[in-house]
């Protein structure tokens, strides 16, 4: 190559190629490495730099040397820097599979269940797959999903958590264990669940049965009452025979002489010592049971007295004339308050517990509400539209008092005492002959004439049914008492049967079982004319569903009995 003369061109000093050198991998091959003519790796500046490398410019006899100029801050962020002390978002931990990991995984399964097939694995890129006799797409976790199906009793072609499909059938042996497990029987909804799992065992038949004859058809009289003491009064015709619950004893208390006068209403005091009797004639008698001697007679009513109740000292008493009366059995002028509202027969008396106040139903369709201090109604209520005889006060909520109506009425209505207001209806669907209330849950129990003659159990508030007796007795249930421990429910009726149920038995405190039932000895005949003679032994619980269909006394059934003497 030829130059021009008189010009000397100096020579070139050579530098080392600065060009980085491609690192070489353990299996002999290259990395990848970007490159490009106008790009230079940081790195690669940086030690051009630290070896002071120049390069030389010339421009006509003037030669000068530059020194690299080299930024040592890359970053690459658009037109902001970074923010310092500023930590990155952390969104917190999640768990997301990987195809890869599941193909892999699939390969320790088949490993475990001892899988002898050849495998190949091969590396293409940053993605892996196996060689297999049958190809395993690491994309596809089918296989994967599979297994853990398999492993968990999973229907992978099936809908768990379909809220619109019906749950399986317990009955159904291809079922898988998960779906039996966690199924519910289809009688199990959310209305009843509840019901279900705090539901009682309540016996439909009857625990004892004992024979009442004589015993008076009339709606409005009140001839059954049951004492602290544990014993039974019930009025038959002209007598009154106590029924002992402990020893099973009957004895006749009352006789009375009049051709024309009967039982009409008794009950006891609240010391469970003295029987308060009323008569066909207007009387009211005082008795010692213990001593069987009569302690007074109490006069002045112009007709029958068909209910009577006690206030401590105190008893009050209901005449056909719709007058009330208000006895101290204390003092000689025993009448110490007149009580007149009712224009018809008074049939439902009752004192609240704590004796402050009175209520009263009667066959004019109306219930007063009266204040212990005054001879006036504090609230009079006209909501019934027949005679109102069950009349009783709420053992837990001592100013709710619950009334029933007769045929033509058939409701229960719940008042508040304090204020007057009618709180619950319930429509029992017959005639409501008496209202007891539960000491151990909040529920009550009602009897009932025509046409059902039945016993009903209802919870309170919700009014829903706990259960129901149908037909049980032959006729109307004509009177009801309750036990002092609260359990067990006697009811009477024209089918001449004195009968005890076991509604409100209590459950045990440990929930272990109820182990011994304590129990009652429901042994003995209420027969009239009898004195603790064909007694009756009742060695179990009657069994069956029916009313009257069920047990068996000395091995002969109650159902094949018609008289029980």
């Amino acid at each position: 190559m030829s130059s021009q003369p008189g010009i000397t061109r100096p020579p070139t000093v050579k530098t080392p190629s600065t060009s980085p050198q491609r690192p070489r991998t353990p299996g002999g091959g290259l990395s990848r490495v970007m490159s490009s003519s106008s790009i230079v790796s940081t790195k690669s500046l940086a030690a051009q730099a630290n070896s002071c490398l120049t390069r030389t410019v010339s421009s006509g006899n003037l030669t000068t040397t530059k020194k690299l100029e080299v930024v040592k801050n890359d970053w690459v962020g658009g037109n902001t820097s970074p923010k310092k002390g500023k930590r990155a978002f952390n969104p917190g931990d999640r768990f997301i599979p990987r195809r890869i990991d599941m193909a892999s995984a699939q390969v320790k399964i088949d490993m475990a269940k001892g899988s002898t097939l050849h495998r190949t694995p091969s590396f293409s890129g940053s993605s892996a797959s196996i060689h297999h006799h049958i190809p395993v797409d690491p994309l596809d976790g089918s296989a994967y999903s599979q297994e853990v199906a398999r492993a968990c009793g999973l229907d992978l072609n099936s809908r768990i958590l379909c809220f619109n499909a019906e749950a399986p059938s317990l009955d159904n042996r291809e079922s898988s264990v998960v779906r039996q497990m966690y199924s519910r029987h289809p009688s199990f909804t959310r209305s009843n669940s509840n019901l279900l799992l705090k539901k009682r065992t309540i016996l439909t038949s009857p625990e004892k049965i004992l024979d009442a004859p004589g015993l008076v058809d009339d709606y409005y009289l009140n001839l059954l009452s049951w004492s602290c003491m544990n014993q039974l009064a019930i009025g038959l015709e002209k007598s009154v025979f106590v029924w002992n619950a402990d020893s099973g004893q009957v004895e006749s208390l009352v006789t009375l002489k009049g051709n024309l006068d009967s039982v009409t209403s008794v009950s006891w005091a609240y010391d469970g010592a003295s029987l308060a009797v009323g008569t066909f004639e207007g009387d009211v008698q005082v008795w010692d049971v213990e001593t069987k001697t009569k302690l007074r007679t109490m006069s002045g009513h112009a007709a029958r007295v068909g209910v009577l109740a006690w206030d401590k000292q105190i008893v009050s008493s209901g005449c056909r004339d719709g007058s009330i009366w208000n006895h101290d059995v204390r003092v000689h002028n025993h009448k110490v308050a007149e009580l007149l509202s009712h224009t018809n027969e008074v049939c439902g008396l009752t004192w609240r517990s704590d004796g402050m106040q009175l209520a009263s139903g009667a066959n004019d369709n109306i219930v007063n509400i009266w204040d212990a201090r005054s001879a006036i109604p504090k609230y009079t209520k006209t909501n019934h539209t027949a005679a109102v005889k069950a009349l009783a006060w709420c053992p837990w909520q001592l100013n709710l008092l619950a009334s029933g109506g007769g045929t033509y009425d058939k409701q229960i209505h719940f008042w508040n005492s304090t204020t007057g207001a009618r709180v619950n209806t319930l429509n029992a669907g017959s005639q409501v002959t008496s209202i007891i209330w539960s000491k151990e849950y909040k529920e009550f129990m009602s009897s009932h004439g025509y046409p059902n003659n039945n016993l009903s159990v209802y919870s309170y508030p919700s009014m829903s049914k706990v259960v129901d007796i149908p037909a049980a007795h032959d006729s109307r249930v004509l009177h009801s008492a309750v036990s002092p421990d609260g359990q067990t429910v006697a009811t009477v009726a024209n089918d001449e049967n004195l009968k005890f149920w076991k509604l409100f038995e209590k459950q045990p405190k440990d929930g272990k079982g109820s182990g011994k039932r304590a129990k009652l000895s429901l042994s003995g005949s209420a027969g009239a004319g009898s004195s603790g003679g064909g007694l009756l032994e009742d060695d179990g619980d009657c069994g069956g569903d029916g009313g009257t269909g069920g047990g068996f006394l000395n091995g002969k059934s109650i159902s094949s009995m018609t008289r029980i003497r």
